[in-house]
């Protein structure tokens, strides 16, 4: 059987991403593809490595009646914008994956972290949040799902096995994240200019950076704490590469934790048992190892002099930050194997 999809923004660089991906997806097949500004123009013109692969396929305007029985909707529009089209979307689409923040958040964290209204808060407990490694059976209980942030990924599935094992204390937790360029999107931006960009490292959001929300909200599931509650100090950073994401994370061992590296490491690869795109290894990871691929680098230490646990991800933060992660919780939805059209393989050099 072949499910037919839609891509809701298909000019930027996540929904590019996405039709990238599923033009190797041998089960999921793009039949509609949007873009505003870029309504007439076809895929292969919008993006020359696509032409091959969607032929003729033109982009036109998002019109939610244009959607009436598709299997899968991947919604890539700009913040905001998926609430202006979801109720109609829904009543279309038999599942769709926003890969937007629009419905990753409870209203109350959203508003606070957002500083706006959400239009449909009434719509937020239909999507669940689409961190597979983690919540795979909330995803299979819902038909929607929000897909996570890039920078969320990495540092959750980094600190994971921590927060899950009561090893480190909740509070106090500082991730530091380095990101390359394309998660700014692509539209023309001064700071992501090529002169601007280019032999420079810069840090911005510092200390409201609204994906810090999605970190603490994830962890604190996972934590046997009365309120689960998690605090962490996020700080990121653009580097001049184009995909990547590396997340260095620092927390305090529990009271009555007893650690080591060996240790660590034993318990990461035993909590990422099975799961198909995390690596745990000894060695520090690289963002050029995950570079076009679903996978996800892990690695943990143990610091007796300072008496620390850091632990280190890298992921492309336009796929398992983005739409990699995106078709990996389409084919959960879909009842696919949830590795169909995926790869864990990176591109080096």
């Amino acid at each position: 059987m072949t499910w037919k999809a839609a891509v809701l923004g298909a000019s930027g660089y996540t929904g590019a991403e996405t039709l990238r991906l599923l033009a190797g997806h041998q089960d999921i097949e793009v039949v509609h593809a949007t873009a505003q500004t870029h309504a007439g123009e076809r895929v292969g013109d919008l993006f020359p490595n696509l032409a091959k692969a969607y032929g003729d396929l033109r982009c036109v305007a998002l019109d939610p009646a244009d959607l009436d029985g598709l299997d899968v909707a991947f919604v890539a529009l700009p913040h905001g914008e998926s609430q202006r089209h979801m109720a109609e979307l829904t009543k279309r689409v038999a599942h769709v994956v926003d890969i937007g923040a629009d419905f990753r958040l409870p209203q109350d964290a959203y508003e606070q972290w957002y500083g706006e209204r959400h239009q449909v808060p009434e719509m937020i407990g239909s999507f669940a949040y689409g961190l597979p490694e983690l919540f795979r059976v909330e995803i299979a209980e819902h038909s929607h799902v929000a897909n996570p942030g890039c920078y969320p990924t990495a540092v959750i599935l980094s600190l994971a096995p921590l927060v899950a094992s009561g090893l480190v204390e909740p509070i106090g937790i500082v991730a530091d994240a380095l990101s390359g360029i394309s998660g700014a999107g692509r539209s023309a931006a001064l700071p992501s200019m090529f002169s601007e960009a280019n032999e420079s490292a810069r840090a911005y959001g510092l200390l409201n950076h609204r994906h810090t929300a999605e970190m603490e909200m994830a962890l604190g599931a996972l934590t046997s704490t009365p309120n689960g509650d998690v605090q962490v100090l996020f700080t990121p950073h653009v580097v001049p590469m184009t995909r990547g994401i590396l997340a260095t994370c620092y927390a305090k061992p529990s009271s009555d934790a007893q650690l080591s590296t060996q240790l660590l490491l034993e318990r990461y690869r035993d909590f990422y048992t099975d799961e198909p795109f995390v690596v745990v290894s000894e060695r520090p990871p690289v963002t050029k190892a995950a570079f076009g691929s679903n996978a996800v680098h892990l690695t943990v230490r143990f610091d007796e002099r300072t008496n620390t646990v850091v632990a280190i991800a890298a992921l492309d933060n336009l796929v398992k930050g983005a739409s990699g992660q995106a078709v990996q919780n389409a084919n959960l939805l879909l009842g696919l194997d949830e590795t169909t059209g995926l790869t864990a393989t990176g591109i080096m050099p």
